[in-house]
Formats: C-alpha cells, structure tokens, sequence
C-alpha cells in the first residue's frame, strides 16, 4: 500500500514539473509556428501539399519526441534533461534565433518590422518570442538545485 509520503517522492519538484510543462508549451508554440507557415505557404501558393510534407512530417517527429522526453523528464529520466538540453535547448533555439539574428546584423530594425507586419507576422513573431522564452525557461528550470536532486534520487 502506498502512502502519502511514499508517493511525494516519487512526485516531481515544482522546478521539473515546470520545466516538463515549458517544454509541453514550446511543443505547442512549434505547431501553431509551423500551422501558420504551411497555411501561408498554401495561400500564397508558393508551396504545394506534397512540396511540405517532408518538413511537416520532420517538424511533427520533433513535436512528438519532445512531448515523450518532457514527459519522460517528468519522471526523473535524466537521459531525457540531457537530451532536451543539448538538442532543443542548444541546437533547437539556434535554429529559432538564428533568422532573425542574422536580419538584424545585416541592418534590420525591429521597429521597422512590427511597422510593416500584418497580423499574421505579429501573431508569428509573438509565437516565436513565447517559443524562445519557453525553451530557455525549461532549460534554466532542469538545472536547479532541487531538480539535480531530484534526477540523482531517480
């Protein structure tokens, strides 16, 4: 029989629940960034349905292997912190950051942008922000001091 107390240690600290729950938000920020992408890309006609589905295929194995590590950090797995810090904390908020970083070197303005957007591009980079805050919240709250206890008692 399980009791109360045997059942909080097996309960994630608020810090990784948190962090899992980051992670599950920048999952649904990635769909509804690449929902707008495919639906301009269709409206414009600049794209056909078979023309996206390699990279919406590529895009939902991302979307789907980050929800089953998030979950996994959840229960402790340290190999899934390790693997969600490296590959989407590192590699995939280069690949978010890296576009509009490059703009803004080569003499982009930001006020010139929100400007000259149309609320599609608003609700984009609005989604894009959220998406970059989310992925660096989660980053940040897997490496706590609680957390790392957390991840060695597992």
């Amino acid at each position: 029989m399980t009791t109360v107390l045997d059942s909080r240690r097996t309960d994630p600290p608020p810090v990784v629940h948190t962090a899992a729950m980051l992670w599950l938000t920048a999952v649904a920020f990635g769909v509804l960034e690449t929902v707008l992408v495919v639906s301009e890309q269709l409206f414009t006609g600049s794209a056909t349905v078979a023309g996206l589905l390699p990279q919406v295929g590529i895009r939902l194995a991302v979307f789907a292997a980050a929800v089953f590590m998030a979950l996994r950090l959840k229960a402790g797995q340290n190999w899934a912190r390790l693997t969600l810090a490296v590959t989407l904390g590192v590699f995939g908020t280069l690949s978010l950051v890296i576009g509009p970083v490059q703009w803004l070197l080569a003499g982009g303005s930001i006020g010139e942008a929100v400007a000259g957007a149309d609320a599609m591009g608003l609700l984009f980079a609005g989604s894009r922000i959220l998406h970059v805050v989310a992925v660096l919240g989660a980053v940040t709250l897997m490496f706590q001091p609680r957390a790392n206890a957390y991840f060695r008692s597992a």
